[in-house]
């Protein structure tokens, strides 16, 4: 059986992870100590530790250079560039504030829309249309298990429905 050519609706739910897999990448990040540190303007900043001096530690600006000190406490640290974009923020290797902060914002930006925080499906309203809810994406979901496409509310109510189905037991969706 060959596979089908996902349609254009169909590949603006998935996430092309060719350059952050690749080898330069990872070496990039484990090579700069790459690290989160709180910011008033973003909320966190990508830094690279310098030095670490007792409770402080020096780091270097990600986008333009300016190094800082801040309190080691304040640090919080960076998952590898595999983890990007990652559909299930339950498989970060760093689960932190400013880890599933990225995270969210990074898919979003790239119009994935749709997180799984482990149990729950995490949504960020675009306030725009998105080719996500046509007939093609729902058939998509039909019968499939979670991990087998990408997030969607599509997948949470299928699933939802065929749990009803064969448990023979109400189901609940909370969305807030």
């Amino acid at each position: 059986m060959t596979k089908k050519a996902p349609s254009d609706d169909e590949k603006f739910l998935y996430v092309d992870k060719d350059f952050i897999n690749s080898p330069v990448a990872q070496a990039d990040w484990s090579a700069k100590k790459l690290v989160w540190i709180p910011s008033e303007k973003q909320g966190f900043e990508a830094a690279c530790v310098k030095e670490e001096r007792g409770d402080e530690v020096l780091v270097e600006l990600a986008d333009n250079g300016k190094k800082l000190t801040v309190n080691k406490d304040d640090v919080q640290k960076m998952n590898p560039p595999k983890f990007s974009k990652v559909e299930d923020m339950a498989e970060l290797t760093c689960l932190n504030e400013a880890s599933v902060l990225h995270n969210l914002r990074e898919r979003y930006f790239s119009g994935l829309i749709y997180t799984y925080s482990g149990l729950f499906c995490v949504v960020i309203n675009p306030y725009k249309m998105l080719p996500i809810y046509s007939e093609k994406i729902i058939d998509m979901y039909k019968g499939k298990k979670r991990h087998e496409v990408p997030p969607h509310i599509y997948s949470i109510t299928d699933n939802a429905y065929r749990n009803m189905m064969q448990d023979r037991e109400d189901q609940s969706i909370l969305c807030t």
